[in-house]
């Protein structure tokens, strides 16, 4: 058993990997900045705090005593958020940095960090036919303007704090993680999650139309929760310093992923582009060779599985707000 710190614990990814930590028998401390009437999951066993990490000394009270660190914690969502909150995606520097210093002074022996596609160069990502960045094509640095910029540069902190003070530090580069109990609504929601809910929604009403951000031929790869919480894991008990990615390689574009969707729902819908909203880079998806190689892990759940569970997860919390409002 270790005693392990999850930093957000409150958010999507952190939710389901507290849940896990807690089923191999260790004992977690839970930490997000939200109350805890708004994390996606509160599991009984953990100790739960609602705690703002970017402060100091709420990262010193939180790594008390712990083995591990999980850093998950950041203020982050899908393209439509971080397009507009470049200096909020920055401040969250601030929870990296503060929990890196109180991790070295707790003699914490292993600190991980939740990095992101967003950190890779955009000039590679200039084209719907992406071949999958590599873990090198980061450098020359050029990523996503904000957040990418304090993905980037926390990987480095974790670098050089492992380099100088000996933390042994982890970094995976997350893409496009999804699934059931994420966010869905209010602008913070990622392609798969905001899609299948206007699927959905386009549905239950009749309206039989669908907004589409851009002409819907930028691609990208998804990756399903569980598949992530694994990776996340082995990465954490490996000894690979480096960051790896830990994502899908399987490319879809955006209407591409309407069609399953309309497939799941048993619809067919009108198609309206929005070529004023944000869409990010043209194309990115992620190369697994290295962590196939090192890990020995490759994502088991297709695209086409996973939306169908998060579909019908969104669809049943829809039904829940109709109830509600009633």
């Amino acid at each position: 058993m270790k005693k392990i710190l999850v930093a957000g614990a409150g958010g999507f990814i952190g939710g389901y990997l507290t849940k896990e930590l807690i089923s191999l028998g260790h004992q977690v401390t839970a930490v997000d900045i939200k109350p805890q009437s708004d994390w996606y999951q509160v599991h009984s066993t953990a100790a739960n705090f609602s705690r703002d990490l970017s402060l100091l000394g709420e990262c010193e009270k939180s790594v008390d005593g712990v083995d591990e660190v999980y850093n998950l914690a950041a203020d982050m969502g899908g393209m439509g958020f971080i397009e507009n909150n470049k200096a909020a995606c920055m401040l969250s520097v601030l929870i990296n940095t503060h929990l890196l210093m109180a991790a070295k002074s707790a003699k914490v022996s292993k600190f991980f960090f939740a990095s992101s596609a967003c950190v890779y160069n955009a000039s590679m990502q200039d084209t719907t036919d992406n071949p999958g960045l590599k873990e090198d094509d980061a450098y020359p640095a050029m990523p996503e303007d904000g957040y990418g910029w304090e993905k980037l540069f926390s990987e480095r902190m974790c670098r050089h704090f492992s380099e100088d003070y000996g933390i042994e530090t982890r970094v995976a580069r997350y893409h496009n993680v999804y699934g059931p109990l994420g966010t869905w609504e209010g602008g913070r929601e990622k392609a798969p999650a905001a899609l299948s809910r206007k699927v959905a929604l386009a549905k239950k009403d009749g309206t039989n139309s669908i907004e589409i951000w851009g002409d819907g031929e930028q691609t990208r790869s998804f990756t399903y929760i569980e598949d992530c919480i694994k990776g996340t894991l082995l990465l954490m008990e490996s000894d690979i310093r480096e960051p790896l990615n830990i994502g899908s390689d399987q490319m879809v574009s955006i209407n591409e992923m309407v069609d399953i969707l309309e497939d799941i729902a048993g619809v067919q819908l009108t198609r309206n582009n929005n070529l004023a909203a944000p869409k990010g880079v043209r194309g990115r998806n992620s190369d697994n060779t290295k962590v196939n190689e090192l890990l020995g892990w490759a994502p088991s759940i297709s695209l086409e599985f996973g939306l169908n569970a998060t579909y019908e997860w969104i669809q049943s919390q829809i039904a829940l707000t109709v109830r509600s409002k009633n």
